[in-house]
């Protein structure tokens, strides 16, 4: 990456050099390269781009190095009058200026109109806008319009061979009409639209809030990798009786959204977020610590409540950030005693009970078909944070022999692999491993970007669908790292897997990670693999009880319906 642009830089100065001298060769071939190389990495190595910028290599300052370098080259080697040279110099400044120019009126216009909100859903009804410039003016308006200037380069060769400053001349006015063309629609747009004021999408979406007055808001300020994280809360929220929205502040992760019939508002900046009037809300509900959270945390009149994304026995399902909320909803008593282990300040009496409304679809019987072999479904947690935890997840350590022990099982099992959405965010380790992973499977007549659940073959899965609770549907056998896969898992009571990477004795595994009580255990060897298989798929299963048991210590009683008391706890702060 960084040797890509140092040698682009290195065409740039020998364009220079060879303009500065008349080298008119050196400066046709540097030039050549330069330009091709500018719009290649553009496109295939824009962290190039990127870095040249971070290091003060601007785009806008290469082009101008660009266009001195055809200026030195035409003045080197073409006799030039006074009055040619001024004209020589002027045509190219005018570009720019036009350019500088356009560039500002076009961010002036874009103020009139700030995309200050999105919506799905929402009938915001007709919007009377500022007017806007046609979609390509505006796309080139700015540091692009120099561009046009790179028909000097041709134009300098030639008239330096032929020492007639004419080409450049021609090429030089016609970048200076085409940049007129554009700064003048530019202008005549600003022009129209003065006086236009605040821009209308903010108000109209004030007015839809006070007609709706939604009661219940599912809030996500994460970014759009963890998206997965408001997505689970989407069905529940919808089920509700009570009218409900989601909030969310970043657009990207706005467009990943999974569908939903739920009205959808994303407010990125946070001062229009703090300027709408929510005051209609009662209860907002988080899937996510995150720093903008604080945004919503200061309405006074609702009730804030930490939902997260699932209950597990890592660390950082017990953050201190918690101790902001006015409740943490956690499944079952084991997210409460996991509160009360850790000490990190988050009150007993603020902590409530609700089970998984999520769970309502997870079927509780067997999952083998005749239509189908032996599912097993692997799903490893991702790397997570900390640089010095090797243990995080099992995929590192043991993935690929988890992997290919079950491809190699005889009678043949289906692997359904669904790795965490992060996988090899943070490790290069991690994603090397997933890549090799995904090439056993495909060797293995596998699909390796599936999209459904159909069929016997072998599945790699990391897209949004088939969602994680599908999946379980179709599984027989669950391996999966400490993580809220397994407590999710345990809603089907079919046996599961908990991989020990870091080698610890059992009676200490399954005390500190109290999910694992009910799981068979997976060292890092995998030697236990075939065994466990088979006793699973013979039905000769002697955790059947345990599970039964951890159930109800994980997700709350099984007579009860987690849906409803999810509907009585939001009713229960709205009222």
């Amino acid at each position: 990456m960084a040797a890509q642009g140092a040698l682009l830089v290195l065409f740039y100065l020998v364009m220079l050099v060879a303009g500065t001298f008349g080298w008119v060769g050196l400066f046709a071939v540097a030039g050549l390269v330069a330009v091709v190389a500018e719009f290649a990495l553009a496109r295939w190595s824009p962290s190039s781009t990127l870095l040249l910028e971070k290091v003060g290599l601007h785009w806008s300052y290469r082009q101008l190095t660009r266009d001195l370098a055809a200026v030195l080259l035409v003045v080197a080697e073409v006799p030039l009058s006074g009055g040619e040279l001024t004209v020589l110099l002027a045509l190219p400044a005018v570009v720019w200026v036009v350019s500088v120019f356009a560039g500002a009126l076009s961010t002036m216009i874009e103020r009139r109109n700030p995309l200050s909100a999105m919506v799905r859903n929402i009938e915001l009804g007709p919007l009377r806008s500022a007017p806007q410039p046609p979609a390509w003016a505006a796309a080139v308006a700015g540091d692009r319009m120099p561009l046009l200037n790179v028909l000097l380069v041709p134009a300098a060769v030639a008239a330096a061979v032929r020492h007639d400053a004419t080409p450049f001349f021609v090429a030089a006015a016609v970048a200076v009409v085409a940049t007129g063309l554009v700064g003048a629609i530019i202008a005549v747009t600003w022009l129209r639209g003065r006086g236009s004021g605040q821009g209308p999408l903010l108000p109209a979406v004030q007015r839809w809030l006070d007609t709706y007055r939604p009661e219940v808001a599912l809030y996500f300020a994460g970014p759009a990798k963890d998206v997965y994280q408001a997505n689970m809360w989407l069905a529940p929220t919808e089920a509700l009786q009570q009218r409900a929205v989601v909030l969310m502040r970043s657009r990207d992760a706005f467009l990943e959204l999974a569908d939903t019939r739920l009205p959808v508002i994303c407010v990125p900046a946070g001062v229009d977020f703090m300027n709408l009037e929510l005051g209609s809300i009662r209860a907002a509900l988080y899937a996510a610590n995150v720093g903008a959270n604080i945004h919503m945390l200061r309405e006074p009149g609702t009730k804030h409540v930490f939902v997260g994304h699932g209950d597990s026995d890592k660390q950082a399902s017990v953050n201190p950030y918690s101790k902001v909320y006015d409740e943490v909803w956690v499944a079952g008593l084991a997210g409460r005693e996991r509160y009360a282990r850790a000490g990190v300040g988050v009150l007993d009496s603020d902590i409530v009970e609700i089970g998984r409304p999520q769970l309502a679809g997870v079927h509780t019987f067997g999952a083998e078909s005749v239509d189908r072999p032996f599912t097993v479904l692997y799903a490893p947690t991702w790397e997570g944070w900390l640089d010095d935890d090797p243990y995080h997840t099992s995929l590192v350590l043991m993935g690929e022999r988890i992997v290919k022990g079950l491809l190699a099982t005889n009678p043949r099992v289906r692997l359904i692999y669904k790795p965490h959405p992060l996988t090899g965010s943070r490790s290069k380790a991690a994603r090397t491993v997933h890549e090799r992973i995904v090439d056993a499977i495909r060797a293995a007549d596998g699909n390796p970007n599936a999209s459904s659940l159909d069929g016997t073959a072998h599945l790699v899965i990391t897209g949004r669908t088939p969602a994680l609770f599908d999946c379980f549907n179709q599984t027989d056998l669950l391996i999966s790292d400490v993580s809220s896969v397994v407590s999710d898992f345990v809603q089907s009571q079919r046996p599961y897997v908990v991989a020990n990477p870091a080698g610890l004795p059992e009676d200490e595994f399954r005390r500190e990670f109290p999910t694992a009580r009910a799981a068979y255990l997976l060292s890092r060897d995998c030697g236990e693999l075939e065994k466990i298989v088979s006793v699973t798929r013979a039905g000769d299963d002697p955790m059947t009880e345990a599970r039964r048991e951890l159930k109800t210590y994980l997700l709350g009683p099984a007579e009860a319906n987690p849906m409803d008391r999810f509907q009585e706890e939001i009713a229960r702060l709205c009222h």
